[in-house]
């Protein structure tokens, strides 16, 4: 089952911050309070030539010092402490693993970047087929600068892979009254019959929604 932690917002990282103090051991916490010390530390002035910060190389190994459990949590408060731009968001994303991608793509709502800046990432995720990736792209910011056309796309792309469309954020809202999804569900459920696929249950419950009324 695919599952994801929700996105966490600048408002909320202090919080986490906090609740990581019960589950990560002294030393891993130990290193994350290093790690969020270096990237709290001011940049370079501009022009100035240095090799990457060294928050970054601690993106990296958050997996490994934190735990798989914790990681996500860890690299995203990395992010939003740093206040990382938006090239610092692509170049991660661009050179990460699968799970460093997926936090990235979890910190968005905290990045604060343009959608110019934030949705090639989002929509290349969306071009996998990795669930994971999926479920984390269609979080707060899809719902907040995805298109009309390509969020209902995002959410055809949940039901054809298995991503619960509990991890699509917004969907009441965005799918209520929305005859055209209502379309693409019921193309999407006629070709699936036809062929002898199951309909995802997921599927009748986004139908439902897309056939109320909008709200006035």
């Amino acid at each position: 089952m695919v599952t994801t932690p929700p996105a966490i917002t600048r408002a909320a990282a202090d919080e986490t911050s906090t609740a990581l103090d019960e589950r990560l051991p002294p030393a891993a916490r130990a290193w994350l309070d290093a790690a969020l010390a270096e990237a709290a530390a001011p940049a370079a002035p501009a022009g100035h030539r240095r090799s990457l910060p060294a928050w970054e190389l601690r993106f990296a190994e958050a997996g490994r010092r934190c735990g798989s459990d914790a990681a996500d949590t860890a690299r995203v408060l990395l992010l939003h402490t740093a206040g990382a731009s938006a090239a610092t968001a692509a170049r991660l994303y661009r050179r990460g693993t699968a799970d460093e991608r997926r936090a990235v793509l979890l910190a968005l709502p905290g990045l604060e970047l343009a959608p110019a800046e934030g949705l090639p990432l989002v929509e290349d995720a969306l071009r996998t087929s990795d669930p994971r990736l999926i479920a984390a792209a269609v979080g707060p910011y899809a719902a907040e600068h995805l298109a009309p056309h390509a969020w209902r796309h995002a959410v055809l792309k949940c039901l054809c892979t298995g991503v619960p469309v509990a991890a699509v954020a917004g969907l009441a809202r965005r799918a209520r009254g929305d005859a055209e999804l209502a379309r693409m569900l019921a193309d999407h459920t006629g070709e699936s019959t036809a062929a002898g696929r199951p309909v995802p249950l997921d599927l009748y419950l986004v139908q439902a929604l897309a056939a109320e009324a909008e709200e006035p």
